[in-house]
This record gives structure tokens, C-alpha cells and sequence, in this order.
């Protein structure tokens, strides 16, 4: 018991030391913590002890953690609106307004998940190209999206990677009016999710932390599932601002 008590009092101590550092900018927004190792020779703590005290800060929102790159002070960051509106929900990927850039990973012959493909309106197990995207503000990730194309829909035409061939980056609409598709209408259903480990990790959050996810699908004049994508939304880097047109008085609406 005692030693329990003993490491559980050294990696408070240690968590306090690292939020002191952080408050008195001697680590300032931004700043790449040394490794593990190299803070416990410091502090005269195991590696253990260190991992504890920056998983704390972590749950604080003080850290973040950066896939392949390390533990870092995490800086604020500029909060931005994201327009779902008649006008503002843009036929690219990015929202309307936003400047940043996008990294994409496609794989073509997936099977699609049940739910992917019942979203779809195709059978589970049917072939899509799977597109992971992940979205950056200043080099950093602010917004996942994984998109789901079905292969029946794209096979052996230009656009069946969304990031390769003439029409790369273009969005859905423009892509499948390429092909002879008219994009008709989108459908939004947003609800709220935990990041899991992957996505956390990512974003630079803490694992379980709350998010909206906003299920979007794009059906063709005939009714048909063209895409499917599930975008993931950190709720406190965007505002979603659904902004809905009433008809005129005396209009059906």
C-alpha cells in the first residue's frame, strides 16, 4: 500500500511540476516535451511516473499528444464556424470559408460495413473505395472524414480515386457530373460521438472526448447513394451553424 501511494504521490507531484512549467512559460504553446526518459533522469521518476503526469495534463487539455511525433504544449486554437446551409454547403471538401489544406489516403475494393452500406442503399460486403481524410489548420489536424464511394457507381472511370486522376480534390458533385451524375441532394445526420484511441490520437485530444459526427450522404436525381462520409467535428475548434430558409408565408413548406 505504502509503495502504491508512494508512486501515486510522485506522479501528482510530477503533473504539478509539469502545469508549473507550463504556466510560467518556461514551456510555452507549442513546445515539444524531451523524452520520457530524459524528464524522469531529471525529476528522478521512472518512465511510468512521467507517462501518468502527461496523461493527466493530457485529460486537462494543458498536452496533447502528436501521432509518430511526441507530447507537446497544446496551443489554443482559433475556434471556426462551419455553414450548413443551402448556400454555404460547398460541393468541395472543405467547409465554405476555411483556407486550410486536406491529406488523403484512398483504398479502392473495401467491403462495405453494414452500416455504410445501408446508408448506401447496397449490400454488405459490396466493393467502395474508402477515402480517409484528415483536415488541417496550420499543419494540424482540426477534422476527420472518411468517405465511402460505391465502386459499382465509379468503377473503370477517371474519378474512381476522389484524390487521383483529372478531377482530383474536386468534391462529390463535381466528380459525378464528370461521370454523368447529377448530384440532387445531400443529407446530414449529426449526432454526438467519444474519439476512440485512433482518432484521439490524431486530433491531439484526449481519448473519449466528445465530438460531433455528421453522417452525410449525397443522392444522385434518381435517389441514389453516391457517398457516404462520416465527418468528425471537435466541437471545441467549430462552431456547425445550420442555417435553414423558411418559406414565405402562405408557401407549403
Amino acid at each position: 500500500m505504502a509503495d502504491g501511494t508512494s508512486r501515486s504521490s510522485a506522479y501528482l507531484r510530477v503533473a504539478s511540476t509539469f502545469r508549473e512549467r507550463i504556466a510560467d512559460g518556461t514551456w510555452p504553446a507549442g513546445y515539444r516535451l524531451p523524452s520520457r526518459g530524459t524528464l524522469g533522469a531529471e525529476l528522478g521518476v521512472g518512465e511510468n511516473i512521467i507517462r501518468r503526469a502527461q496523461e493527466i495534463l493530457t485529460a486537462e487539455g494543458l498536452l496533447e499528444g502528436r501521432a509518430g511525433s511526441g507530447t507537446y504544449v497544446r496551443a489554443t486554437y482559433e475556434r471556426r464556424t462551419m455553414l450548413r446551409t443551402e448556400t454555404h454547403r460547398t460541393p468541395g471538401l472543405l467547409p465554405a470559408g476555411f483556407d486550410g489544406t486536406w491529406e488523403a489516403n484512398s483504398i479502392a475494393k473495401v467491403p462495405a460495413p453494414s452500416d455504410i452500406a445501408s446508408r448506401l442503399g447496397i449490400a454488405t460486403d459490396d466493393l467502395c473505395v474508402r477515402t480517409a481524410y484528415e483536415v488541417l489548420a496550420n499543419r494540424q489536424p482540426v477534422m476527420l472524414i472518411t468517405s465511402w464511394e460505391p465502386m459499382a457507381v465509379t468503377d473503370r472511370t477517371v474519378i474512381v480515386l476522389p484524390e487521383g486522376g483529372p478531377l482530383a480534390g474536386r468534391g462529390v458533385v463535381a466528380r459525378m457530373a464528370h461521370i454523368g451524375i447529377t448530384v440532387a441532394r445531400v443529407v446530414e445526420v449529426p449526432r454526438p460521438i467519444h474519439l476512440d484511441e485512433d482518432q484521439a490520437q490524431v486530433l491531439g485530444l484526449p481519448t473519449g472526448s466528445q465530438a460531433l459526427l455528421i453522417a452525410r450522404t449525397y443522392y444522385d436525381t434518381s435517389g441514389r447513394a453516391v457517398e457516404t462520409a462520416d465527418i468528425v467535428v471537435p466541437p471545441e475548434r467549430w462552431d456547425v451553424l445550420y442555417d435553414v430558409p423558411v418559406p414565405a408565408a402562405g408557401q407549403p413548406s
